[in-house]
């Protein structure tokens, strides 16, 4: 701990609101009492959403990946196969997509979240067609896809400007950007685990554009792959610098590398508490991005209930179907009416909303509650059907 720094003073200012820096951030991280640390950002959190304090949001929406085809290769991904190895790449149809999103839509999501690997034919063409596509035919659905580094890659394909290829996806049907191939923003961390994508300078310069010519995004971590506690801070102190000159960014998400079926092997991973620290420090050092998001997939239910009590006011989603992170063995799973008992036994109002955190439904009433089971986040629909992640688990069919 930085012996200058008043562990209980610095909690006391940014409990109410006052900007910390970077190293102060550093030493709440490290050396904060976990309860302290917890009660400071959940009390910034209270004051943030005054009025409607007492609600946590998820929301409905389906992960539609369209290739695992990629040419970065990055070392904790145990999602994507080599553009060579045709036995285990796969694309799919435009017709399989428009599926997808039918059922998405019967089943009451509102979101597509477009993802998938860099694949070295796909250009802002593709990208054009297809938002194009479902936009045409599931005119409600909002596109909530892709990040920095696929607007990079296919701005190189197709021989354009990051700036054009933004401009021509927005207006073939892209809603907002995820935070995608953020990973970790600092330089060391990022060139172990992805030495293949754009500088992490790169990322946020894309996502600056993004956001002055409209077009939002989260921003997202992926913790746990040998970076230090130190470039954990850097990272946010990246994405607060922008959002202080943009306010593009709608949520901060952090999420836990999984070890399986990667390179990696688990040898590096986040802790639970290191994950609930996260949380809250995100709460108070991310003074001007508006949502923090827990994430229950890759930590479990329990420290996803958690994460509300730590800073966060959504929970994420019923992800429909999901395959990236379920490849490196995230195998936890969830449907709505589990997903409204974690946040009403937590404490708080469960809400579904809008991609841009408007609440469509309050559940405030217990006993109307939806009944409906079949709406289900899908562990996996690539990498189980494989046999490669966990060929014990069975798919529940979404038909």
């Amino acid at each position: 701990m930085n012996a200058t720094t008043d562990i209980a003073a610095v909690l006391d200012r940014a409990a109410d609101g006052g900007r910390i820096t970077p190293e102060e951030a550093l030493d709440l991280y490290r050396s904060a009492p976990l309860h302290a640390l917890g009660a400071a950002a959940d009390k910034v959190r209270r004051k943030r959403y005054a009025g409607t304090e007492h609600i946590a949001t998820y929301i409905i929406e389906r992960n539609i990946n369209y290739t695992n085809v990629c040419v970065t290769a990055c070392k904790f991904c145990a999602f994507y196969a080599a553009p060579k190895d045709t036995e285990k790449g796969w694309s799919r149809s435009l017709e399989d997509i428009l599926r997808r999103c039918a059922e998405t839509v019967e089943l009451g999501g509102t979101q597509i979240m477009f993802q998938g690997g860099h694949h070295p034919d796909y250009g802002v063409e593709f990208y054009e067609e297809h938002f194009a596509a479902i936009k045409r035919e599931f005119p409600q659905l909002v596109i909530h896809s892709l990040g920095a580094s696929e607007v990079e890659h296919m701005a190189r394909i197709s021989g354009v400007t990051a700036e054009e290829a933004i401009r021509r996806i927005h207006a073939a049907g892209l809603d907002s950007f995820a935070g995608a191939g953020a990973e970790l923003l600092p330089e060391r961390p990022r060139k172990a685990i992805a030495p293949l994508k754009e500088s992490g300078e790169r990322w946020l310069e894309i996502m600056e554009t993004a956001h002055r010519l409209g077009v939002e995004s989260t921003s997202t971590m992926l913790m746990g792959t040998g970076e230090t506690n130190a470039e954990r801070i850097e990272h946010l102190r990246m994405i607060r610098d922008v959002q202080d000159r943009t306010g593009g960014f709608r949520a901060f998400i952090p999420y836990t590398y999984q070890p399986e079926n990667n390179h990696l092997k688990g040898q590096t991973q986040a802790t639970l508490f290191e994950y609930l620290r996260m949380i809250a420090i995100a709460r108070l050092f991310l003074d001007n991005v508006a949502h923090i998001q827990g994430s229950w997939l890759t930590t479990g239910k329990e420290v996803g209930q958690l994460s509300l009590h730590y800073g966060a006011d959504d929970l994420g989603s019923v992800m429909l179907e999901e395959n990236v992170v379920s490849s490196a063995g995230a195998k936890h799973r969830s449907n709505r009416m589990e997903l409204i008992h974690l946040i009403r036994t937590a404490g708080r109002v469960p809400a579904q909303r809008a991609t841009t955190y408007e609440h469509l439904v309050v559940h405030d009433d217990p006993a109307n509650d939806p009944v409906d089971d079949h709406v289900v986040s899908h562990l996996s629909s690539t990498a189980i059907e494989g046999g490669t992640a966990h060929p014990e688990l069975k798919i529940l069919s979404s038909n």
